[in-house]
């Protein structure tokens, strides 16, 4: 990785090391969690006084040791429960811990994981075997927590963002009843065409796949160069030290557009209170299937919310004003929602 500001050679040399398995991972966000967490962007500055944060580790039925992070209100009980899916590549320990804790101090209990070979979690980094096994595996995490006494007679909603968007569309579609309602921040229900190989090339890939499933060879654009507008924010990206940023691996890529084109075809099932927020001007999910989605989808409680000119890291990349403006509409809408099922 290029070498970040005001970082000592031996920092450095830990944040250089190679990032496929947990344990280097781990370090790495041990090393550099201050200096993170202290840096110069809206999402930082908001307070953690009045929150209780918890962090886990949990051995899961696969075997895989997930991590998991809490954000809840100290003062009350929550209003509501949200799960969080981040994106691929991504970690629930780095930009989300602002948009956490802004829910959390608005009320609501904020749970998240990271996936298997993603951030904190066991497994080979980026390296997507099967995205039904994914979904399994927080349907398994969620669920725990909402048998929780403390949360299990409060509404739930999932928040899902870009990938996290897919794989919470999968999990309503597996637990249609479970979920009083869905967060769908740019959700990857289609990859731009830009973003993906030609059809012939994508064809020997699959073959490929088969043979070397976890090879980094799939031909992208940069998704962190094309998702944020900001340019200061832009640089920021480089302290998520534990993104996956290679190419994706054979296997990975395959499965993510498998996917993309199963939900494509099913947006006729989503039956789930839906908030679909986007922003037009996304060159990594697409924003037509968003309306597509917004369309198409059985919910009788939909809402679609385009942001002109906005890139696809809506609450992490956008302006400032941008950022408070999709904050306050999710929030907005959880405050709703929640109390219309609060209503006897």
């Amino acid at each position: 990785m290029k070498r970040l500001p005001n970082i000592d050679d031996k920092l450095q040399k830990i944040l250089d090391a190679k990032m496929d398995e947990v344990d280097a991972r781990r370090k790495a966000r041990e090393a550099i969690k201050d200096i993170q967490l202290g840096i110069d962007h809206i999402l930082f500055k908001t307070p953690i006084d009045g929150l209780e944060i918890k962090e886990s580790y949990e051995v899961n039925s696969r075997e895989i040791e997930i991590f998991g992070k809490s954000w809840l209100p100290k003062a009350s009980k929550p209003k509501a429960a949200v799960f969080f899916c981040h994106g691929y590549g991504d970690t629930c320990t780095f930009f989300f811990e602002g948009i956490a804790r802004k829910l959390a101090l608005s009320g609501y209990g904020v749970f998240a994981m990271d996936y298997p070979g993603f951030g904190l979690s066991e497994g080979l980094h980026g390296y997507i075997q099967s995205f039904d096994k994914l979904v399994d595996d927080v349907i398994e995490h969620f669920s725990k927590i909402k048998e929780n006494l403390e949360f299990n007679s409060l509404p739930s909603f999932l928040f899902g963002e870009s990938m996290g968007g897919a794989v919470s569309l999968k999990i309503h579609f597996k637990q249609p009843k479970a979920w009083n309602g869905a967060i769908l921040c740019a959700p990857m229900c289609k990859i731009s065409e830009n973003m993906i190989p030609p059809k012939l090339v994508f064809r020997m890939l699959i073959a490929m796949s088969n043979v070397l499933p976890k090879s980094k060879l799939v031909p992208t654009q940069d998704i962190g160069e094309a998702a944020f507008k900001d340019p200061k924010k832009k640089e920021q990206t480089a302290y998520n030290v534990i993104s996956y940023t290679d190419k994706p691996r054979l296997r990975s890529a395959v499965e993510l557009l498998k996917t993309t084109e199963e939900i494509e075809q099913k947006l006729e099932e989503v039956t789930i209170p839906l908030l679909i927020l986007h922003g037009e001007a996304d060159t990594v999910t697409d924003p037509s299937v968003s309306k597509a989605l917004y369309e198409k989808a059985s919910s009788s409680d939909k809402n679609l919310k385009l942001y002109k000119d906005a890139y696809h890291a809506l609450i992490e990349g956008e302006p400032d004003e941008t950022i408070i403006q999709v904050l306050d509409d999710i929030i907005s809408w959880l405050d709703d929602h929640t109390l219309k099922h609060n209503q006897p």
